[in-house]
């Protein structure tokens, strides 16, 4: 498994080493001590998630709140993301900064998306299905969100001009309305 920093230091990507043929391919998709050893930390999943999405969906930005927040570790099975983690810790010194990466079934890539930092991801392929681990159960008293357009973060997602948002996430407010 190979470990990329990314912008953020508490944002990883992990990249598998695949091993293929003409029969198909083989790889380890996740290993508890190579994921501790790259955080630097023990850390719990709890619970897996599954979504399928159409190409220009947006889902995002979502975080939950303390005690309840959640770490994910996230990936695209099927078809190709663009995928986003935002620095929502008040204190840090990255605050407000994003990371984004393409997730796809052909890179198989993964994201680390540690507590405290918002995430979303942008459908680039016809269909995308997503999978993640994730740290803390879904708490809907803690589910929150930051509008995925705010021009305080200004991420740049690509070509979305016919974005598909869930009228959740049309109702997010701007980072700075949070603090």
């Amino acid at each position: 498994m190979n470990v990329i920093k990314t912008d953020i230091p508490d944002v990883l990507i992990f990249e598998p080493k695949v091993f293929g043929d003409d029969r198909g391919f083989f790889f380890e998709s996740f290993s508890q001590k190579i994921f501790e050893e790259a955080v630097g930390r023990k850390v719990d999943f709890v619970q897996d998630n599954h979504s399928k999405s159409s190409k220009g969906v947006l889902r995002g930005l979502h975080y939950q709140k303390a005690p309840h927040a959640q770490g994910k570790l996230v990936r695209c099975v099927v078809g190709e993301v663009f995928d986003v983690a935002v620095d929502i810790r008040k204190d840090s010194t990255t605050f407000g900064k994003w990371v984004g990466e393409n997730l796809s079934a052909e890179n198989k890539r993964q994201l680390w998306i540690p507590e405290g930092f918002a995430h979303g991801f942008f459908v680039l392929s016809e269909t995308a299905e997503f999978v993640y681990k994730t740290t803390n159960y879904y708490h809907q008293q803690s589910d929150c969100g930051i509008r995925w357009d705010d021009p305080n973060i200004s991420i740049e997602w690509g070509n979305t001009g016919n974005v598909i948002l869930s009228e959740k996430d049309k109702k997010h407010k701007f980072l700075t309305d949070l603090y």
